[in-house]
């Protein structure tokens, strides 16, 4: 099942299927490690404000906006 980044809740992990942006967003997307296969844990998503992700062991915010562009996988809990 697909989902967005957006709709994950604190401590899910997922594994990125693709991103729905521009050229500019996978580059500076790609620059932070997002890439597609890569798995991110959700540390905060409090519905408000960026959520705060665990990207290969670094903390990352991403704005809303941002984060309903990226595509996951939910891993089993």
């Amino acid at each position: 099942m697909t989902t967005t980044l957006e709709e994950l809740a604190n401590g899910r992990k997922a594994k990125i299927v693709r991103v729905a942006g521009g050229r500019g967003l996978i580059y500076r997307l790609y620059q932070m490690g997002l890439t597609p296969g890569t798995e991110v844990e959700v540390l905060s998503n409090y519905g408000r404000g960026p959520i705060v992700i665990r990207v290969m062991g670094t903390e990352v915010a991403i704005g809303r906006g941002v984060a309903r562009k990226i595509l996951v996988e939910p891993l089993p809990e």
